[in-house]
């Protein structure tokens, strides 16, 4: 890679695998949503140097379940890290997805940049929030990282995102980011999952952006649990070693009957 070349991270969120393959959530079938989104990375021409995964990779927590993820992203080979959302179990995450291409680092560097991965998820509850220890781990990760441009993962978007039953289950200490946040302006991207769509804002120079899911997706700006008929996808980022950064969304074609009676999951 040149100096002057991006690195290209492709950022996977809310897998929701179960342990048995063939369960479907709310309809549909995650294992197979998951490897069409699997098929279209694996004609992209650049090849993602890095896939980002953000939580809710499986839906039962089983190993059984993490473990159908790693052997499905050996084919791959593409350096992998991932952090756990509210449907994960962290510790059998790091039993199981420990085993190259998959890293469990939650700080690395590449291509100038930095990666500092995050744990919002509390046990037993869907909404998320940052522990006192991992908000002096980031502060002390970002004084040692210096100048060099940063991008921070985590599974709940510390913003509403204008859509009720979502806005009840977001981060619930978002103030105490933007404080460790706030005092290092080496920070230029923010990505989250957990909402199942694309959203975009923008605080004080840092893009915090979610994704859609590989698996169902939700409909934007509900005033109850709603699915859409958006079609699963992922995220790329283009990160240039100056901090600049370019971003899309791309959608895979993938259609399957819901069940749209469901009030929740």
């Amino acid at each position: 890679m040149s100096s002057a070349s991006p690195l290209l991270i492709a950022q996977v969120t809310d897998i929701h695998l179960f342990a048995d393959a063939s369960k479907e959530l709310l309809g549909l079938p995650t294992a197979k949503s998951f490897h069409v989104v699997l098929e279209r990375l694996q004609k992209l021409l650049p090849q993602p140097d890095i896939l980002l995964l953000t939580g809710d990779l499986s839906q039962d927590g089983k190993p059984e379940s993490y473990q159908c993820l790693q052997d499905a992203l050996k084919s791959l080979g593409i350096p992998t890290y991932w952090l756990p959302g509210n449907h994960d179990q962290a510790s059998v995450m790091e039993q199981v997805l420990k085993e190259a291409p998959i890293s469990p680092q939650k700080s690395f560097q590449a291509g100038g940049w930095q990666f500092l991965l995050l744990n919002s998820a509390v046990r037993g509850c869907v909404h998320g929030q940052l522990s006192p220890e991992s908000l002096d781990w980031l502060d002390f990760q970002l004084q040692e990282t210096g100048p060099r441009p940063t991008l921070i993962g985590l599974h709940h978007p510390p913003f509403l995102v204008n859509s009720n039953w979502l806005d009840s289950s977001t981060l619930k200490n978002s103030e105490k980011l933007f404080e460790v946040i706030d005092r290092h302006p080496q920070v230029r991207l923010v990505v989250f999952g957990h909402v199942h769509q694309e959203v975009e804002r923008s605080r004080r120079g840092v893009r915090y952006l979610a994704c859609p899911s590989t698996s169902i997706q939700f409909m934007p700006e509900s005033e109850k649990f709603s699915l859409d008929n958006t079609e699963p996808g992922f995220r790329l980022m283009n990160l240039y070693p100056d901090g600049r950064f370019e971003t899309k969304v791309e959608r895979v074609a993938y259609a399957h009957q819901l069940d749209r009676a469901a009030v929740g999951y």
